[in-house]
C-alpha cells in the first residue's frame, strides 16, 4: 500500500516527512533505515512524522527518526520543517503551533516566506539531565579521548545532548574524528551531538556539528543553539547571534539563564511522493 510523503529541508538538513494524523506510521528501526538511505530510499538526515496529539495542550505530537533508525527527542530545523508543513498542508489555521516530542514541548510559529522561529525551551546544563557524567555543573568541561587527547568543551541539553568545543577554524576541524570519539566516549552515556564553534565576534560564529545518528550534516538547528548558549556562558558571544553553518545562517536569540532559546529560519518544501510500502520494505518489519 502507497503512503505519501514530502521531502523537506532546513538549511540542507533534509527530511522525510509522514502526516500519521489519520492513519499511524511507526517504522522499525530497519524500515527507517531504510527509507533514509539515499541509494535504497528516498534519502535523508532524519525522518519526521507528525502524529494526532495525545493530550489537549499540545496540537500535534511529533516524533523523529534519524537515517541510523535510533529515535530523537530533538530537531531544530525538522521542527521549523514541521511548522511549514502544517501551514501548506491547512493542517492547522493557529497562528502558533504547540507541538510535543518525545522530550518535551515546542512553539512553532511559521512566519512569510518559508520563514520559521521556534520557541526551542529552556536549556538544562545539569550533568544528569544532558545526561553527562560530571561531579557537578560548569561552563567547560575537560575530557580526555581513548588516543589520550585531551580536549574542552561545553555540555547542554536542547532536548537533546549536545557537547560544544571551541576551535579557532571550522573548515580546519576535525569534525568526524572528534566528533565520533566523543560520540563514543563513556561520559556520555547516550551519546552526544557534536558541535565545533569558532566565534567571529559577539553577535556572528560559525558552527559545523557531527549529529547523533546522522554524522556530519549542512545544518543542526539544535546544535546552532547550543553553540549560542554555550558560547554566551564563556562570555563570548551576546543575547542575539547569527550561526553561520555550511547550509546557511540561523538566528538566535538567548536572553540568559532560565530562559528559553529562539531560533529563526528558513524551511523548504522540496517534492513530494508516493512510496509503496509493500515488498522489500513489508520484508524489514
Amino acid at each position: 500500500m502507497p503512503f505519501p510523503f514530502t521531502k523537506m529541508h532546513g538549511l540542507g538538513n533534509d527530511f522525510v516527512v509522514v502526516d500519521a494524523t489519520r492513519a499511524p506510521f511507526r517504522p522499525t528501526a530497519q524500515q527507517a533505515r531504510l527509507l533514509a538511505d539515499r541509494r535504497l530510499g528516498v534519502g535523508c538526515d532524519q525522518i519526521l512524522v507528525l502524529e494526532p496529539p495525545a493530550s489537549s495542550d499540545v496540537d500535534f505530537d511529533y516524533r523523529i527518526y534519524n537515517s541510523d533508525g535510533s529515535e530523537s527527542g530533538q530537531c531544530g530545523n525538522g521542527a521549523r520543517c514541521l511548522g511549514l508543513y502544517v501551514r501548506e498542508n491547512k493542517l492547522s489555521g493557529k497562528s502558533m503551533l504547540r507541538v510535543r516530542t518525545i522530550t518535551g514541548v515546542l512553539e512553532l510559529q511559521p512566519l512569510t516566506g518559508g520563514v520559521v522561529r521556534v520557541n526551542m525551551g529552556v536549556p538544562n546544563f545539569e550533568p544528569n539531565a544532558i545526561p553527562f557524567d560530571a561531579a557537578s555543573r560548569s561552563p567547560k568541561y575537560t575530557l580526555t579521548l581513548n588516543d589520550g587527547v585531551m580536549i574542552e568543551m561545553g555540555a547542554v541539553s536542547i532536548g537533546n545532548p549536545h557537547a560544544v568545543m571551541p576551535v579557532a577554524d571550522v573548515d580546519r576541524a576535525p569534525v568526524a574524528e572528534l566528533g565520533a570519539a566523543l560520540q563514543k566516549h563513556p561520559a556520555f552515556p547516550q551519546s552526544v551531538n557534536v558541535g565545533f564553534l569558532q566565534v567571529i565576534d559577539s553577535t556572528t560564529a560559525r558552527l559545523r556539528v557531527f549529529e547523533r545518528g546522522a554524522g556530519e550534516t549542512l545544518a543542526c538547528g539544535s546544535g546552532a543553539c547550543a553553540a549560542a548558549v554555550i558560547g554566551a556562558l564563556w562570555g563570548k558571544l551576546g543575547p542575539s547571534v547569527a550561526m553561520k553553518m555550511n547550509g546557511g545562517t540561523l538566528d538566535i536569540e538567548w536572553a540568559g539563564e532560565g530562559q528559553p532559546v529562539f531560533m529563526t529560519g528558513p524551511a523548504v518544501t522540496v517534492y513530494q511522493g508516493e512510496l509503496n510500502w509493500e515488498g522489500e520494505w513489508a520484508e524489514q518489519k
